[in-house]
């Protein structure tokens, strides 16, 4: 390995020693998804159609221009803290989400062929406090 000085890396690499390394917590890239969302809340946003019918390998794949997750994609910040595209498998894999989740935030069954910004904004929060009404829910069954 060949040792260079910070002035030489400088010369053929963008370098800022003094940038915040960008570990960004799986709330943390969810809000900042949701705040992206809401900065134009009334876009009209594009759905993917029928994620629940596709096979793994399609779902995966998946993609819409103009989704929600599209908007995630164009974020900088999204970007370099890891998320590779705009499709239906990377953003399950990044957001760290169910394909059950997903779907609830993406899908044409829940909005029609397009949704609001501000619409899927509150179906992203959503996924932050999933595991608390998913163990209500469990609560009332095991009661009912």
């Amino acid at each position: 390995m060949k040792h260079q000085t910070l002035e030489e890396l400088q010369s053929i690499a963008d370098i800022n020693p003094m940038a915040p390394a960008l570990l960004m917590t799986r709330e943390q890239r969810i809000e900042r998804w949701a705040e992206l969302l809401e900065m134009n809340p009334s876009r009209c946003l594009t759905a993917l159609t029928g994620t629940e019918h596709l096979n793994s390998g399609l779902r995966e794949e998946a993609r819409a221009t103009g989704s929600p997750i599209t908007v995630a994609f164009d974020d900088s910040l999204l970007r370099q803290s890891g998320l590779k595209s705009d499709t239906y498998g990377e953003a399950k894999r990044f957001f760290e989400l169910s394909d059950w989740q997903l779907h609830d935030i993406v899908c044409s069954c829940h909005a029609g062929a397009t949704m609001r910004a501000d619409w899927a904004a509150g179906r992203v929060r959503r996924t932050l406090g999933g595991s608390k009404v998913l163990a209500w829910l469990r609560g009332l069954m095991a009661h009912g």
